[in-house]
């Protein structure tokens, strides 16, 4: 039997995949071995859904979920980059 309880382990598997730290540092930040987090993790995953992904392959809910997300991060620091971009040119312009 497992000495953490099932909202813990649900706990831990939400705050590894949703955040963007590293799992091992999720892990020690949590008290437990990198190795079980890991195992958490990949039993997370395997029981999540299969759907498809843009290109039509299949692949599991959580690993287009981080895809997604790590899409989206990179689209903000664009975005930035081109705000920070058209402010200097508007500026040189005058």
């Amino acid at each position: 039997m497992s000495k953490h309880n099932k909202a813990f382990k649900e706990e831990a598997i939400r705050l590894a995949l949703t955040s963007t730290q590293p799992i091992a540092k999720t892990a020690r930040d949590l008290g437990i071995k990198e190795t079980t987090l890991y195992a958490w993790v990949a039993e997370a995953k395997k029981e999540s859904a299969p759907i498809k992904d843009e290109n039509g392959n299949e692949t599991n809910l959580v690993d287009e979920l981080n895809r997604l997300r790590k899409e989206v991060a990179r689209l903000k620091e664009e975005r930035e980059i081109l705000k920070k971009a058209t402010a200097f040119f508007a500026k040189e312009s005058k």
